[in-house]
C-alpha cells in the first residue's frame, strides 16, 4: 500500500509506517513536532536549501492517522502559540506548488509590511501557520517584508527583529568588548524569521531572495528609525537546517552558540544550539575591528 507524502516528498510504504509505528512505541513521552523531526532525519527529509520538511512530515501524519494506520500521541496541553501579542486571523491563501525556474518568477515584489499595511495579515498568518517557531508579535526596532512573484503570488516572509544581547562568537568577530558592544549594539538586527513557503520549490531561490533583501535593508531601516545597520546576523538550530542559503548568500560562519538563551541569567536554561551567521553591511563595524 502506497499514500502520497504531503508535497510529493516520497512515496509512504508499509515500511515506513511500521518505523512510524516503532518509534511511538519506543518512546512514549515524544511531542509530535519531535517525532516528525526524528523522521526526517531519518529519511533525510530537507528542502532544496537545507530546511527540514517538518510541516510537511507531520502533514503526512495527519492524514495516516485520518485513514486510521497509525495513532499518533497526544497533542500538548499547552498552545503552541500561548501569550500572543497579536491576534492571528486565517487568512485564505493558495497552497498550489510553485516550481520551475527562478527567472520565471521575476521581476519579484517585496512589500515593507507594517500593522497598517494591507498585507499584514497575511503575513501573520503565514508565518504562524508555516514557520516552525510561529509567531506572536514583535518587541522593539524591526522590519518585515513579504516577497511577491511576477503573479503576485506569495513567496517568502522575513523578519528582522533586536540582535541578541551578547554572543560570544559575534562579539569576537566584530572585536568588541563589553562597552562597545553596549554602545552599539542598536546598529545589529536579527533575522530571527526566514520562511520560504513549503510549496515554492525553486532552485537559488532563497538565496536569491536574501540577497535582495540585505542590499535594501540598511536604507529601509534608516527611513524607518533615523539610523542605519552596520550588521546582520541569524541563529540557525543545526539540528533542524544546514543554512546552505545564507552560505550562498555570503553571510559569514562565525561558531555556534553556547546552547543558553537571553533570559538563562543562572546558566542553566538549554536552548538548542545555533550555528551564527553574519553579514556585514560596512567596511568598518563601529567599536570593533571585522570588515
Amino acid at each position: 500500500m502506497k499514500t502520497e507524502a504531503a508535497f510529493r516528498v516520497t512515496q509512504i510504504t508499509e515500511t515506513h509506517i511500521q518505523t512510524i509505528k516503532q518509534l511511538i512505541a519506543d518512546n512514549p513521552s515524544w511531542s509530535r513536532s519531535r517525532l516528525s523531526m526524528e523522521l526526517c532525519r531519518l529519511w533525510n527529509w530537507y528542502s532544496p536549501v537545507g530546511q527540514m520538511k517538518d510541516m510537511a512530515c507531520r502533514d503526512l501524519l495527519l492524514k495516516l492517522e485520518q485513514q486510521g494506520q497509525i495513532v499518533l500521541p497526544r497533542k500538548s496541553a499547552s498552545v503552541r502559540q500561548g501569550g500572543n501579542r497579536t491576534s492571528i486571523t486565517p487568512v485564505p491563501h493558495s497552497t498550489t506548488a510553485i516550481t520551475g525556474q527562478l527567472k520565471d518568477l521575476l521581476p519579484l515584489r517585496v512589500e515593507v509590511v507594517e500593522s497598517s499595511h494591507p498585507s499584514w495579515p497575511l503575513f501573520k498568518y503565514l508565518l504562524f501557520g508555516y514557520h516552525y517557531l510561529g509567531f506572536s508579535g514583535t518587541v522593539g526596532e524591526n522590519m518585515k517584508y513579504l516577497v511577491y512573484d511576477r503573479y503576485n503570488r506569495p513567496l517568502a516572509c522575513f523578519l528582522f527583529g533586536s540582535a541578541a544581547w551578547s554572543c560570544t562568537a559575534r562579539d569576537n568577530f566584530i572585536g568588541w568588548d563589553k562597552e562597545s558592544r553596549l554602545n552599539n549594539l542598536c546598529y545589529l538586527t536579527n533575522n530571527t524569521r526566514f520562511l520560504l513557503l513549503p510549496w515554492v520549490q525553486v532552485p537559488h531561490l532563497a538565496s536569491h531572495l536574501l540577497g535582495l533583501i540585505t542590499r535594501r535593508i540598511k536604507g529601509d531601516w534608516q527611513r524607518k528609525y533615523g539610523h542605519g545597520l552596520f550588521l546582520l546576523e541569524t541563529f540557525v538550530e543545526i539540528n533542524r537546517f544546514r543554512g546552505i542559503c545564507y552560505q550562498a548568500a555570503n553571510w559569514r560562519y562565525v561558531g555556534l552558540t553556547k546552547g543558553r538563551s537571553r533570559n538563562d541569567r543562572c546558566h542553566s536554561l538549554k536552548v538548542p544550539v545555533k550555528a551564527v551567521y553574519l553579514y556585514p553591511l560596512a567596511k568598518h563595524l563601529p567599536g570593533g575591528e571585522a570588515s
